[in-house]
């Protein structure tokens, strides 16, 4: 089997002075993760360390970037899941760790659990080594702003919450094993507490070898209410593929429940779909040694992966 891998930095509106960061930070996740997979490494280690990196990119709401509740915290959630055997560990409302999928991981891994939250995740992390840091250096200045500018009375928080970044990653090793990772900060000024799609199994993502594996990205509580990364792979199971899948499901939560989203997906055959409602969705893939990458609706550019990564240093 050909390893691929599929990133995504969110779907929304991305303004365009953050276009070119949000380009350049899913093209060397993509880039970091296909050279996972390409030194023969797993999956898992691939969708990992490529949510990783975008974690820790300020240019998306995930980790070092995340966006802020009602009291000025950072919050957080994220989910990994390993398709061999349907393993899965998730967080949420996790504060203070800088990379929330190392902590999922740890979770599937070490624990009889699938999903550990707010202070029961901070001890385990704790436990577990994981190094911690202080709440308001995940902080930036940006969502620092965004959150004052949210607390202001003629403010319009929906306005706000269209440009954010969860980051996603789906993957197919050379031994047909898929996996899929995803984090994010939430949404801006959101309740002390609130979990939304991204840590809930199926919703903001699944990876079964039998079929393959997604992440999503968009409004969590549409997203959870038509469980959309199962209902992707749901319709995959009956044929689709996973461009069809794609457009069908969010089709249906878009008709359904008024929400819009974006997904990648991949097929246990090594098929890949990026696929979104919104005005634009970050995104990067590497496949036979080919990066491709876009943001708009129908862009897709494309370089070797060997030149790219001389020009990203990565």
């Amino acid at each position: 089997m050909k390893p691929v891998i599929v990133v995504h930095g969110g779907a929304g509106r991305i303004f365009k002075e953050r276009e070119e960061g949000s380009r350049s930070g899913v093209r060397r996740a993509a880039l970091k993760g296909y050279g996972i997979l390409k030194r023969g490494g797993n999956a898992l280690d691939a969708v990992e360390e490529a949510v990783a990196l975008m974690e820790d990119d300020p240019h998306f709401n995930a980790g070092l970037g995340s966006v802020l509740n009602e009291k000025g915290e950072v919050e957080m959630d994220a989910i990994i899941m390993d398709g061999k055997n349907l393993a899965s560990g998730a967080v949420s409302a996790v504060k203070c760790i800088a990379n929330p999928i190392k902590l999922a991981r740890l979770i599937m891994e070490k624990t009889d659990h699938m999903l550990l939250t707010d202070q029961g995740a901070f001890a385990f992390a704790r436990a577990m080594g994981l190094p911690e840091v202080p709440g308001e250096k995940l902080i930036t200045e940006r969502s620092l702003n965004r959150w004052k500018k949210n607390l202001e009375a003629d403010s319009n928080p929906q306005e706000f919450q269209k440009d954010l970044g969860t980051v996603g990653a789906v993957a197919i090793d050379s031994a047909g094993n898929v996996a899929c990772a995803t984090s994010t900060g939430g949404l801006t000024n959101k309740l002390v507490g609130r979990v939304g799609d991204t840590a809930c199994i199926g919703s903001g993502g699944y990876a079964d070898n039998n079929v393959g594996a997604t992440s999503t990205t968009g409004h969590g509580e549409s997203i959870m209410k038509v469980v959309l990364a199962r209902l992707v792979l749901y319709h995959m199971e009956q044929g689709k593929s996973p461009e069809a899948a794609a457009d069908i499901a969010l089709d249906y939560m878009r008709t359904r429940v008024e929400g819009l989203g974006g997904v990648i997906v991949i097929s246990s055959s090594g098929d890949w779909a990026v696929r979104f409602s919104t005005k634009q969705m970050a995104w990067a893939t590497v496949k036979d040694d080919v990066l491709q990458y876009g943001i708009h609706a129908g862009e897709r550019d494309e370089q070797s992966a060997e030149e790219a990564l001389g020009t990203t240093g990565s």
